[in-house]
């Protein structure tokens, strides 16, 4: 209390000088129209940039909870889509992302890339579900833009994915415009190329032909994007393309994916595997 007297005792003609121009203002604005307006419209336009500028802050630190609630929409839609084409009631969709098998149902589970390699020949990358998610091994991971990997180890809470960056992923693909599959991997180097093989030579090949998954896996529905023809060469003596793909998701800006999980997966691997056995 000795401290704020003090104060107004040291600085009170400033207060003074502060009272009496706040008063004089009050006075101005009050008892004259023309400066009445004027002080609406300026603090009207003040007050519109305060809430603007907080709603920008408000707005910027929500993204994430956005991205989080996009991400979820996402992969029930994708699930939704995938049921209903296996439903029988449309054949096919026009995009390739949403292309779809009868007979066959598919969950999504939407997660965020955590940690991610592009640089090396085995490159891996983690995503925060895991088991208590619906999460196993050996399930498929894409993107909105297309095919990312499949899952390797799988905790509570994350797993690790083999991303299609990497040496020993060899994956089922296919020309869209053709139905001629065969085994596509990355050979290592730019991280924006894989190699697809097993083409036949008497296939009609083009510039920016899609590359899609094949469906012949119980891992990844058939229509998954994986890149466009970037250029290929028939090898001689061989009587098959090798083919440069360029893939469509940008392994170094990849954050949201999706899971892929097949209903009827587990009895399909498990009747191929006695078959392989035999």
């Amino acid at each position: 209390m000795r401290n704020i007297i003090r104060f107004i005792l040291r600085y009170h003609f400033f207060l003074l000088f502060l009272l009496f121009e706040t008063l004089s203002f009050y006075l101005l604005v009050n008892y004259n129209q023309h400066q009445h307006q004027l002080f609406l419209n300026s603090s009207g336009r003040l007050a519109t940039s305060i809430f603007e500028l907080t709603s920008n802050f408000r707005d910027y630190f929500s993204l994430r909870r956005a991205n989080d609630e996009l991400s979820r929409e996402n992969a029930l839609l994708r699930s939704r889509v995938y049921d209903y084409a296996s439903s029988g009631e449309i054949e096919k969709h026009n995009s390739p992302q949403f292309t779809a098998q009868r007979d066959s149902q598919y969950l999504f589970t939407p997660a965020k890339v955590i940690n991610n390699s592009v640089n090396k020949l085995h490159n891996y990358l983690t995503i925060n579900a895991g088991k208590l998610q619906g999460v196993k091994s050996g399930m498929g991971v894409i993107s909105a833009r297309g095919l990312v990997g499949i899952t390797r180890h799988v905790s509570d809470h994350y797993a690790t994915v083999i991303s299609l960056l990497n040496t020993q992923l060899k994956i089922s693909a296919k020309l869209r415009d053709s139905d001629f599959f065969g085994s596509l991997t990355w050979k290592g180097g730019a991280p924006g190329q894989a190699t697809l093989y097993e083409i036949p030579g008497h296939a009609k090949l083009s510039v920016g032909d899609a590359v899609i998954t094949s469906g012949y896996s119980a891992i990844f529905p058939e229509g998954i994007l994986i890149g466009t023809i970037e250029n290929y060469e028939l090898k001689q003596g061989e009587g098959f393309y090798e083919i440069t793909v360029k893939l469509s998701v940008d392994f170094s800006r990849l954050t949201y994916v999706e899971v892929v999980e097949k209903i009827s997966g587990k009895e399909q691997k498990e009747l191929e595997k006695t078959t392989e056995d035999d």
